[in-house]
């Protein structure tokens, strides 16, 4: 599978599913349909076609070919299998076999267009385990020798984004070897796929090195530091805030994080009074309510090696950089959010496209509890 990075119009051509040569055989074998939509095939030489051409269904006994419900709709989709209800019976149409499958699985729609464009893909298509709704065989696979390669789930757009569910999902995988798509379908019956995987930033920008208290000045919003010997240790030596003129302005997170490493000291701008750190917390917290999830990633990330700086133009809470900002293009968007973040799928189809554009990878940095921040990473593949 492969990362895509293009625009939109670049793809189109590339994207469209090409039906696999297994789909195009003019045999068609028959089955027994059930209520449920699922169906046998129970002639031995047809099931045996069928299962070794794609592997699709369970072997009942006897010869007997067990198909479940996508895996029939599918066959009579691609005209592979004719259903009756009985063995030799009067077929079964199409609108009413999708009228059967609905009433036995409602919102059948979403998980059966992705097994579907998988399956003209060319890949082999199993159910997955639990809540797994497939498992996708790497190409050249065979069934069951070779252990499957993806855990799929299918996804409407219309459905919220669930950090917490997907991080339970991405832990079950890990444990399984598995890797996660996620097939998102669109009101037009389109889709989009992403892998989700886990990720560990790391940098190689070494910890700033020791030196007198820088001496800030706290102005509402923003730090600002006047002193041109720590101007130059922070600003150049540890890429810290943006020179405005000869002075260097830090913002809230930046200043939180270097109180906390004991690396500055405040002023309040109007009163000229010292500022102590649970003063300074305080003041931040009214400005920034996300605070302590900001500060949490970006300590994180400073101590990975990485420098943050603010993400605001990319639409994200910070840009990751592995290297010296001024020699180096940030490798990571980075937004920063609780367990149970929620949102929708357009907001985070709109964050991967535009990290994508400007050729970074995104990434949610997610907090629970006082544990260190987990990173996972979202990337649109073409299978």
């Amino acid at each position: 599978m492969t990362i895509v990075n293009e625009p939109p119009a670049a793809r189109a051509a590339e994207e469209t599913p090409t039906t696999s040569t297994e789909e195009r055989g003019p045999s068609r074998a028959h089955a027994t349909l059930r209520k449920d939509g699922t169906s046998v095939v129970t002639d031995p030489g047809e099931a045996s076609l069928l299962h070794s051409k794609g592997y699709y269904g369970s072997f009942v006994g006897h010869g007997t070919l067990e198909l479940d419900a996508r895996e029939t709709l599918y066959l009579v989709d691609v005209g592979r299998l004719e259903i009756g209800q009985t063995a030799r019976g009067p077929t079964v149409a199409l609108p009413d076999l999708v009228h059967r499958v609905q009433c036995a699985e409602p919102g059948f729609e979403i998980p059966y267009l992705v097994y579907r464009d998988l399956r003209q893909r060319g890949y082999v298509v199993r159910t997955g385990p639990g809540d797994v709704e497939f498992s996708v065989l790497p190409r050249g696979g065979t069934y069951p020798t070779t252990p499957s390669q993806y855990w799929v789930w299918a996804i409407s757009e219309r459905k919220p984004f669930d950090l917490q569910k997907l991080v339970a999902q991405l832990g079950r995988a890990q444990s399984a070897r598995k890797k996660i798509l996620l097939g998102i379908v669109d009101e037009e019956s389109d889709l989009t796929y992403y892998q989700l995987r886990p990720i560990t930033p790391k940098g190689r920008v070494p910890a700033l090195a020791g030196g007198p208290v820088a001496e800030g000045v706290l102005l509402d919003d923003r730090v600002t530091v006047f002193d041109p010997e720590a101007v130059e240790r922070l600003g150049q030596g540890g890429a810290y805030g943006s020179l405005v003129g000869h002075r260097l302005d830090l913002s809230l997170v930046e200043a939180a994080y270097l109180i906390e490493e004991e690396r500055l000291a405040l002023t309040d701008g109007a009163t000229r009074r010292r500022v102590g750190r649970s003063a300074f917390l305080e003041h931040a917290h009214a400005i920034e309510p996300e605070l302590d999830v900001l500060l949490r990633t970006y300590r994180d990330l400073r101590r990975s090696g990485l420098i943050p700086k603010t993400g605001f133009k990319y639409g994200a809470h910070f840009r990751a950089y592995e290297g010296d900002p001024a020699q180096n293009h940030a490798r990571f968007l980075v937004h920063s959010v609780l367990s149970t973040f929620s949102t929708s799928w357009p907001e985070i189809s709109r964050a991967i496209r535009l990290a994508h554009g400007v050729k970074k990878t995104f990434l949610l940095s997610w907090t629970e509890g006082k544990e260190p921040p987990g990173y996972l990473s979202l990337q649109r593949i073409r299978p």
